[in-house]
């Protein structure tokens, strides 16, 4: 799930909502979720014998795509999710009568694994990509906000942005082998967002602008780390494509193709199965559920965000690169995704806030309703607005547009979700170039799995199937150790 925006456009590139802002992502970063909340588990008396061959911890798109794997060779595999729902950080539901997504929500054609899941299933497209009126960006000159022409405006914004990147054309040479020149990275790497702002030595006007962009893509300026937003325009291939990753839905939600792709293989589901201990005996692992059941099997994978792993007991420990990323976090803390009804005079704005001082840094517009109304989605990094608080929301709205009345919200915290502790997925300085390689191998019989630790398009859900798939790969391996497994996985 990728949450981060994008409020830039290089000339020539059409100025629309998808070229402002990315709430994709928060992989990412969200049929309804009363309608297809979770594909069923089995009966009781259906569900295979324990041990089983492979334990799947999480049920989101990394969870899945790793039970499914294994269970299409044959295996027992057991996934187990602590929520009453699966989607993990996407999660499709309704509000004001329409389909929304309260965690990642957009696909694009150079997300290959989900956009095959989509058009396999010949699941139709929606796009959004209408244009907005206005763009509202901080104001240097007075310190509030002030309504600029989108072209202009998504002009100056992709100069900054292409001066911004300047120099970082050759350290992804292979985007999805982040690591194939560490040797390139060795300094860029320790740098932070802001690190490479006061490079630039820009006018405050500028500076403004960028740094708004900057500090909500990485949950801000002094956490996110520079070679992380490089590595999402390498992976794009191009700075129009980069700003165009927001644009489809699936009109079954996230939470439907979730559903359709888990239907694929019969797994057996446990929902409101939270871990809170897994033990490596070397020969099996032993996974405690709370409430005092047990499971086994010979491999694990453990497909739940890392800001989650130091919640669990793992026995015996894990090595300290899974520890600090977990402590520091590698997904966007205090993440908020806000669905807001909203009256009056305000037309398709779309808003950027300032790098800080703005409970919401950012506002993109939706759908128009039948009853004059218009849904938008405000998204917030700031842990001291309370998202379900209807006056709190339209304060800080009214930030952007004084004259907008907020009549209802919906609201994910995904910052104080326990199963999630964050948001989108923006690693820190030095976790690319100093822990990526050890999270994604085995420790023991533990495979770890999930978008935060994808070799490509981390944030997103192309990333989750991704390291799903590389970890059902490696789980199979510990779990049949046999010569002719390992040959039928290289085929």
């Amino acid at each position: 799930m990728a949450f981060h925006t994008a409020p830039v456009a290089p000339p020539g590139t059409p100025r629309t909502r998808r070229t402002v802002l990315k709430a994709a992502g928060l992989a990412a970063l969200t049929a309804t979720a009363a309608a297809v909340t979770a594909a069923p588990a089995l009966a009781e008396d259906a569900r295979p014998s324990e041990p089983y061959d492979v334990i799947v911890i999480g049920a989101g798109f990394a969870g899945v795509t790793a039970a499914r794997a294994v269970r299409a060779q044959g295996l027992r595999v057991l996934l187990l999710e602590a929520r009453d729902r699966i989607g993990g950080r996407t999660w499709t539901g309704t509000f004001a009568g329409e389909q929304v997504e309260m965690g990642g929500a957009w696909v694009h054609p150079v997300h290959p694994r989900v956009w095959h899941e989509i058009h396999s299933r010949g699941i139709p497209l929606v796009a959004d990509d209408t244009p907005p009126d206005r763009l509202i960006l901080p104001s240097a000159t007075t310190g509030a906000y002030a309504p600029y022409d989108p072209a202009t405006a998504g002009t100056r914004l992709g100069e900054l942005l292409t001066d911004y990147f300047a120099g970082s054309e050759t350290y992804f040479p292979s985007p999805h082998d982040p690591l194939l020149r560490a040797d390139l990275l060795a300094e860029p790497d320790r740098l932070t967002l802001r690190d490479r702002l006061l490079q630039l030595r820009l006018s405050p006007q500028d500076e403004a602008w960028l740094a708004g962009h900057t500090a909500t893509a990485g949950g801000s300026n002094t956490r996110g780390a520079y070679t992380a937003l490089v590595r999402q325009l390498a992976l794009s291939g191009d700075l129009a494509t980069y700003n165009g990753l927001n644009t489809y839905r699936p009109v079954t939600g996230m939470t439907g193709l979730l559903t359709a792709m888990l239907a694929d293989q019969p797994v057996t589901l446990r929902l409101a199965s939270p871990v809170t201990t897994v033990t490596d005996t070397g020969t099996h692992v032993q996974v405690d559920v709370r409430g005092g059941r047990r499971h086994t099997a010979r491999a694990v994978v453990v497909a739940v965000p890392a800001n989650v792993w130091h919640t669990i007991a793992f026995r015996p420990g894990l090595p300290a690169e899974f520890t600090s990323a977990s402590t520091a976090g590698i997904a966007v803390p205090h993440a908020k995704k806000i669905w807001m009804k909203v009256r009056g005079d305000v037309g398709r704005f779309l808003a950027q806030g300032a790098e800080t001082g703005s409970p919401l840094i950012g506002v993109v517009p939706h759908t128009a309703l039948a009853d004059g109304s218009r849904l938008m989605i405000g998204f917030s990094l700031d842990p001291a607005l309370d998202p379900a608080a209807v006056p709190q929301v339209q304060a800080a709205l009214r930030q952007f547009v004084p004259q907008a009345t907020v009549e209802a919200v919906r609201a994910q915290d995904w910052g104080n979700d326990p199963y999630a502790r964050g948001g989108w997925s923006f690693m820190r300085p030095l976790q690319l170039t100093r822990q990526l390689r050890t999270l994604q191998q085995p420790h023991g019989r533990l495979v770890f799995a999930g978008s935060d630790i994808a070799a490509g398009w981390s944030g997103f859900v192309e990333g989750a199937i991704e390291s799903g798939a590389h970890a059902a790969r490696l789980a199979l391996e510990t779990a049949t150790r046999t010569p002719a497994r390992r040959r039928l996985l290289t085929a």
